[in-house]
C-alpha cells in the first residue's frame, strides 16, 4: 500500500474540514449555527489584506489572515500545499488528466497583473478580491450549483424509490431522513450566476490539462500574494536547483521545477522532492537564501499593476440609478460603500437565508457589486427572527446582531403601487400584506372608507397604508401579495437605514407613506 505523505494527509483533513463546515453552514432547525465555513475566509490573507486596504482601519475578524501571511513570511507558501481545499481538489484530479504542455500565455507576469490591480483597487476603496479569491470561487461554485444539484438529485431519487417500492419504502425512510437532516441542503435554490460560477471552477480544472497546479502557479492571486511572502522566507531547499546527474525533482514537483532553479514563490512545500529523492540529497531547513535568485517583480509591473487598480476602481464604480432604487441589502447594512469594501462575495449569506430572499447581484450595484448579496422580496423575504446571514459573514460586512436588534434594522421601506394594489386599483378588499406584516405594532394598517365602484355600487373598503416609521423593509408584504407578476406593494431602498426605535408607536402625526407612483387613491 502506498504510504501517504504528511502534506497529503494534511490536505485531505483540511478538505474534509472544509466540506463538513460547508454542509453545517445551513439551516438545520436551529437559529444558531454551531459552525460556519467562514473560518477559512477569516484565515485568508488575500481577504485580510484587501479588506484592510479598502477600509483603512483594523478589522479584527480578519486577524487570522494576517497571522497566516506572517507565518508565510517564515515558512513560505505552505498554505497552498497543506491547507487550500481548491489546491487539494486539483491535486486529486490532476493525475487523471493527460498533460499537453504549458500555455505560454499564462507565463511571465500575468499572475502579478491579476494580483496588483486587486490590491490597487482596494487601496482606492474598491474591494474586488472576492471575484478571484480561490476560496470564494470554490464556495460560490458549490453554493450556487453543485450543492443544490446534489440536493435536488437526492430528492428525485428518493421520490423515484418511493413510487417504485410502495410500502417497502418504509425500510429506507430512516436512512433518507438521516441524509435529509444532516447532509442535504435545506432547500434547493439555483441562483443567478450559477452557470458562470460553475464554468470558472470547471475552467480551473481544465487548465490542469496543460500543467499541474496551473491555476495555483500562474493565476491565483492568493497564491501569488503568498508567493511574494515566500520570497522572504528563511526556509530554503538544498540543493536549490536540479542535480546534474538526476533531475527527478522535475517530475516530482507539482509547481516549481519547470526551470532549473527552484522558484521559491511557486514552491508549495509539499516536500515530495525530499521524500522521494533517489539519492536522499534534498533537505529543507532555515538558512541564507541562495545567491543569484532572479528578480521576481519588476518595478514597471508593480507600478503598472497599482495604477491599473486605480482605473479599475473608477470603472467598476459606475452604477445605474434605477437599479439602485431596488437594491436592498441584508439587515444591518447601513453603509453601502463600507459593505462593498468588506464583502467577500462568498455566497454564504445566500446559502443560509431562511426564506430564499438573498441572491447575487449581477449589475444592480455596478460591476463593483458583482456577486454581492441583495434581497429580492418577490422571491423571498427576510424572516423577522432570523440572524443567520450575520452569523456566517466572515468579515462583518453583514453585522452579527442579536435577534432584538436585528428586528429593528431597516432594509428599505414598503410603498403601495396604487395602480396595482387591489383596494386602490380595483376597489376590492385585500389586506393580505397587513395580515402578514411581522412588526408587532403593524407597519401596514388599513382604514375603512366608503367608495363607489366603477359600476356605481357603494362599498365599504379597507384601504391599506404603510406606517413608514415602523416599516423595516423585510419584504414579506411584497412577497405575499396575491397579484401575479408585479406586486401591489414594493420595497424600495432608502438612504437613511437607521434602526427603528425600540418598541412603541410612530410619532404623533407621522406615519403614512407618500405616493411615489402618483396614482389615484
Amino acid at each position: 500500500m502506498k504510504k501517504i505523505s504528511p502534506a497529503r494527509l494534511s490536505q485531505l483533513l483540511f478538505l474534509l474540514l472544509f466540506l463538513v463546515l460547508f454542509v453545517q453552514t445551513e439551516y438545520r432547525g436551529s437559529d444558531q449555527l454551531a459552525a460556519a465555513v467562514n473560518s477559512f475566509f477569516r484565515a485568508d490573507p488575500l481577504v485580510a489584506v484587501t479588506v484592510l486596504l479598502a477600509e483603512k482601519t483594523m478589522v479584527w475578524l480578519v486577524l487570522p489572515g494576517l497571522l497566516l501571511l506572517g507565518l508565510s513570511l517564515v515558512l513560505g507558501r505552505f498554505f497552498c500545499g497543506w491547507v487550500c481545499p481548491l489546491g487539494t481538489i486539483l491535486d486529486l484530479v490532476t493525475p487523471r488528466i493527460r498533460k499537453r504542455g504549458a500555455l505560454p500565455l499564462l507565463k511571465g507576469n500575468l499572475k502579478y497583473w491579476l494580483l496588483l490591480p486587486l490590491l490597487g483597487a482596494a487601496l482606492f476603496d474598491v474591494n474586488l478580491a472576492g471575484l478571484l479569491d480561490p476560496l470564494a470561487l470554490l464556495v460560490r461554485g458549490l453554493t450556487f450549483f453543485f450543492y443544490p444539484l446534489f440536493g435536488d438529485s437526492a430528492r428525485q431519487v428518493w421520490v423515484g424509490l418511493y413510487r417504485l417500492l410502495g410500502d417497502n419504502r418504509d425500510y429506507l425512510a430512516p436512512g433518507y431522513a438521516l441524509l435529509r437532516d444532516h447532509l442535504l441542503p435545506f432547500r434547493e435554490t439555483f441562483y443567478p450566476l450559477a452557470l458562470l460560477s460553475t464554468l470558472l471552477l470547471v475552467l480551473i480544472i481544465v487548465l490542469e490539462r496543460y500543467e499541474s497546479r496551473n491555476w495555483c502557479r500562474n493565476l491565483c492571486p492568493l497564491g501569488t500574494l503568498l508567493g511574494i511572502a515566500a520570497r522572504f522566507s528563511p526556509l530554503v531547499r538544498r540543493p536549490a536547483g536540479l542535480c546534474a546527474d538526476c533531475g527527478a525533482c522535475r517530475q516530482l514537483c507539482p509547481t516549481t521545477f519547470d526551470q532549473e532553479l527552484l522558484q521559491r514563490e511557486e514552491c508549495i512545500l509539499c516536500l515530495e522532492c525530499q521524500r522521494r529523492c533517489p539519492a536522499q540529497r534534498v533537505t529543507f531547513g532555515f538558512g541564507r537564501r541562495p545567491a543569484g535568485e532572479p528578480v521576481f517583480l519588476q518595478r514597471r509591473v508593480l507600478l503598472g499593476g497599482l495604477v491599473s487598480g486605480f482605473f479599475l476602481a473608477r470603472v467598476f464604480r459606475f452604477r445605474s440609478p434605477a437599479a439602485q432604487a431596488r437594491l436592498l441589502r441584508p439587515p444591518g447594512v447601513t453603509d453601502e460603500q463600507r459593505f462593498l469594501q468588506s464583502c467577500v462575495r462568498c455566497g454564504e449569506c445566500m446559502k443560509v437565508c431562511l426564506k430564499s430572499a438573498l441572491y447575487p447581484a449581477i449589475f444592480e450595484s455596478g460591476a463593483e457589486g458583482l456577486y454581492t448579496p441583495h434581497l429580492i422580496p418577490r422571491l423571498g423575504y427576510c424572516e423577522y427572527n432570523c440572524t443567520l446571514c450575520g452569523q456566517v459573514c466572515p468579515t462583518g460586512a453583514i453585522p452579527a446582531l442579536p435577534v432584538e436588534e436585528k428586528r429593528r434594522q431597516v432594509i428599505g421601506k414598503a410603498v403601495f403601487d396604487k395602480n396595482q394594489c387591489l383596494p386602490f386599483a380595483k376597489k376590492t378588499n385585500c389586506i393580505v400584506c397587513e395580515e402578514h406584516c411581522p412588526i408587532p405594532q403593524k407597519a401596514i394598517r388599513s382604514r375603512t372608507v366608503a367608495e363607489t365602484t366603477d359600476d356605481g355600487r357603494s362599498v365599504r373598503l379597507q384601504v391599506p397604508y404603510v406606517v413608514t416609521e415602523l416599516c423595516n423593509g423585510c419584504g414579506i408584504c411584497e412577497n405575499v401579495c396575491p397579484l401575479e407578476g408585479k406586486a401591489g406593494i414594493e420595497v424600495f431602498a432608502v438612504n437613511d437605514r437607521s434602526p427603528l426605535p425600540a418598541g412603541g408607536e410612530p410619532p404623533p402625526g407621522g406615519g403614512e407613506e407618500g405616493d411615489p407612483y402618483g396614482g389615484a387613491g
